[in-house]
């Protein structure tokens, strides 16, 4: 086999594992640059095989952790081109071509290991740094597959995957319960005198209202503080943004519509929120 039948059989098998997972968030978007679906497909395979390694819940912690810092390893081995793994041919593929730093996919690995390790934080800086390696590294990988990586385009992304995420962690609420997770800060529980048995109990009072409108609104103002990135972005990749965007505030509005209840009633996205964001996005709207 020839090193080119190499890579495009890489490229297959990551496109391969991206089609088999559902996600909340499109993979190789029908949106996006045919020639890109490839490359975010192949982040997406790295990214969800460590995943896979940190949620194995039948394994101890510490297998997980070794799960871990082996596929590091690999990455290590990308980037100095010694691998043979399919994931991390294409992977390399893609470095190669567009200058990735490796931090970027270093940093998704250390929030995977602080899925194995954390399941409560105590502030929301400690929140937000969790969200610095779990969320941010995507946006700035996607900055760069687009060529359009500069230092205030990445601060932006930064502003609108932090919010994504925490959007996302609300929505989530009742799932992460069953997990034994928690990701409201407990500085801001204890601020509104909820406890974690309270949580965990599923008790929604006027206290916990109070809480979450707290972190809905928090979370509105630091998807605004990335909004410019909407409009700055290259060309190409804005209707993406858009999408993105709109899909994270439509968690946020789903929320606050049916009054903070996360508990008895998931905020999830339906067939007609996906074409109200889709025609959005379209004409350039915002929700």
């Amino acid at each position: 086999m020839n090193r080119n039948s190499s890579i495009q059989d890489a490229f297959q098998h990551c496109e391969n594992i991206a089609r088999s997972h559902y996600e909340n968030f499109p993979v190789a978007s029908f949106f996006l640059p045919k020639h890109l679906r490839p490359y975010i497909a192949a982040v997406y395979a790295f990214s969800r095989i460590a995943d896979d390694f940190a949620d194995e819940g039948t394994l101890p912690a510490q297998a997980r952790l070794d799960k871990l810092d082996d596929w590091q390893r690999q990455l290590d081995k990308c980037y100095e081109g010694k691998t043979s793994h399919p994931v991390f041919i294409a992977l390399a593929e893609v470095t190669r071509r567009k200058n990735m730093p490796k931090q970027l996919l270093t940093d998704l690995l250390t929030a995977f290991k602080m899925d194995v390790t954390t399941n409560r934080y105590a502030t929301f800086d400690d929140l937000s740094y969790y969200c610095k390696h779990s969320a941010n590294p995507v946006g700035r990988i996607v900055l760069h597959l687009f060529d359009d990586a500069s230092e205030r385009n990445m601060l932006l992304s930064d502003s609108i995957c932090t919010a994504l995420q925490l959007a996302n962690f609300w929505q989530d609420i009742s799932v992460d319960l069953h997990k034994g997770r928690i990701y409201v800060p407990l500085e801001d529980m204890h601020r509104f005198g909820y406890t974690e048995e309270e949580f965990f109990s599923r008790c929604r009072d006027e206290r916990f209202i109070s809480l979450m409108k707290f972190e809905v609104e928090r979370t509105r103002g630091i998807f605004n503080a990335g909004r410019p990135l909407l409009t700055e972005a290259t060309r190409k990749l804005r209707f993406e943004l858009l999408l993105t965007w709109n899909g994270g505030v439509t968690i946020l509005n789903k929320i606050e519509n049916q009054n903070y209840d996360v508990f008895g009633n998931r905020p999830a996205i339906g067939t007609l929120d996906k074409l109200s964001i889709l025609m959005k996005s379209f004409f350039r709207r915002t929700v």
